[in-house]
Parts: C-alpha cells; sequence; structure tokens
C-alpha cells in the first residue's frame, strides 16, 4: 500500500516562505497525478496545486498561482510544493494526495484522491 510523508512544515511570517516535501513509498508520482491540499481549523480541505502523473502538467489554485511551485524528483519519489510570499491565510494543514486513477488530467477535488498523508502544519504569523 502506497504510503505518504509529509514534512518541511512551521511557523513563518508573512512574506517569508517554506518547502514542504512529499515522500511516496513507490513509484506513483510518475503513475498518478499527485497534488496538494490545505486545511484550515473548522474548513473543507481546498486543492492547491497538483501535478500530473507524466510531470509536464500542473495546476494551481488561484490564490497559489504565481507564488507556489509544485515539482517533483522521481528518483526519489518526492513531490515538492514551495511556497514564497506568504500570507496568513495560508495556514492550515497541508496535505499531500495521489489520484484514484492515471487521470489525464489533474482535478482540484478531493473525491478524485484516494491515498493521503497525515499532513503538516504551515502557520503563517506576525
Amino acid at each position: 500500500q502506497v504510503q505518504l510523508v509529509e514534512s518541511g512544515g512551521g511557523s513563518v511570517q508573512p512574506g517569508e516562505s517554506l518547502r514542504l516535501s512529499c515522500a511516496v513509498s513507490e513509484r506513483a508520482v510518475t503513475t498518478f497525478t499527485t497534488a496538494w491540499f490545505r486545511q484550515a481549523p473548522g474548513l473543507e480541505r481546498l486543492f492547491v496545486a497538483g501535478i500530473i502523473w507524466s510531470g509536464d502538467k500542473t495546476l494551481y489554485s488561484d490564490s497559489a498561482r504565481g507564488r507556489f511551485t509544485v515539482s517533483r524528483d522521481d528518483t526519489k519519489n518526492t513531490v515538492f510544493l514551495e511556497m514564497s510570499n506568504l500570507k496568513p491565510d495560508d495556514s492550515g494543514l497541508y496535505y499531500c494526495a495521489i489520484a484514484r486513477e492515471a487521470y489525464g488530467y489533474i482535478y482540484p477535488s478531493t473525491a478524485e484522491y484516494n491515498r493521503w498523508g497525515q499532513g503538516t502544519q504551515v502557520t503563517v504569523s506576525s
């Protein structure tokens, strides 16, 4: 069974940067879309960014576009989320997820993902 482990979260001030990592136990990242989601307390889990299995397409939420970059290292089965110019609204628990099937599209919906990590906390506050 595929396992995902997120790391890299922390507490930062507005305008600072963080790099999240998602280590995957198998080579699922080159077979299925991998995505990042954020969940703030009491709110639904929201799509942040995703990278398709072929690695040549990415998708970002409106709030992430221009500030965040999703990438991966296939040799390490690891997906990254580089976050810059962080804002308080970026705070939350960040989850890495792998899609149910080898879709040819990056779906920004939790329903299309069936393998999840435990999350890593990001707090942006002055």
